[in-house]
């Protein structure tokens, strides 16, 4: 299917040797179709992490004509913020877009150095070995930097489950104090108490739907009248948030913790 994008805005793209534009973002559509997600989840996706970074939906706002002529609404990423939204992915989506990303770079070709000028002609081959290097050095990290990232990502789609509190999640967190783990969402405004006694946590307003949800259940004690019960439950965007605040060292940790966190440990323990 072809399909036109209409930037909101006019910047000269770089070229390569065949003087052919090169992209220096990546648009929603190429991302759905990277990642085998549904364009409007991927949209759903990038309003959702702009709205977290406060960024305007404006600035990266762009549209593309379908095969019927209609124009629709997409996104255009730089390469940072795609990185920022590959976070909550699976590593396999995340490579997809990875390789894709190396592909555009590669073609990036820099002007041509005046060859009649000794100088210069020196300078831009002193010049190309340096880049070769550091292009080689930075593939050698960005290659341990994706596979940890797989690690980290594999970890934490085995540790988190649907209907998991966010106790019990943070119990498959190596060093982490769970007895203190609703204390600490409540101060970051995930949860809120309610009753005399304080101990009974809800579900903040700034986490709702967002990190987290509630399970009702209606109790009825011998002799006492009925009364709804709230059970605060992770969603899988607050696993990952968590787990990002875990590797941060956020999270309130035991006083004997090792200083491994879990996949360390998981591949460790492997070796």
């Amino acid at each position: 299917m072809h399909q036109t994008i209409q930037s909101n805005t006019v910047a000269l793209a770089p070229q390569n040797a065949h003087r052919n534009f090169v992209a220096r973002t990546m648009s929603s559509l190429e991302i759905a179709e990277l990642t085998g997600k549904a364009h409007k989840n991927v949209l759903a996706d990038i309003r959702a992490m702009l709205d977290e970074l406060e960024l305007s939906w404006a600035d990266f706002s762009a549209q593309y004509k379908d095969s019927t002529g209609r124009s629709l609404p997409c996104f255009n990423l730089d390469r940072e913020m795609t990185d920022t939204l590959l976070t909550g992915y699976s590593a396999k989506m995340r490579l997809a877009v990875i390789k894709r990303w190396r592909e555009l770079e590669s073609q990036v070709a820099p002007a041509l150095p005046d060859f009649t000028n000794p100088a210069a002609a020196a300078r831009a081959w002193a010049d190309q070995v340096e880049q070769k290097e550091a292009a080689e050095q930075a593939r050698v990290l960005l290659t341990v930097e994706v596979q940890a990232q797989a690690k980290k990502i594999d970890h934490l789609e085995n540790l988190f489950k649907e209907g998991m509190s966010p106790v019990q999640f943070c119990k498959g967190l190596n060093g982490v104090n769970v007895m203190q783990v609703n204390a600490f969402l409540k101060s970051r405004n995930w949860l809120f108490t309610e009753g005399g006694a304080g101990t009974r946590y809800r579900v903040g307003a700034y986490a709702r739907d967002k990190y987290m949800t509630e399970h009702q259940q209606e109790i009825t004690p011998h002799g006492k009248e009925a009364f709804i019960s709230y059970t605060p439950i992770l969603l899988r965007k607050g696993a990952v948030r968590l787990y990002e605040l875990y590797l941060a060292g956020e999270l309130p940790m035991k006083k004997n913790w090792d200083g491994l966190h879990t996949h360390d440990k998981a591949v460790r323990g492997a070796a």
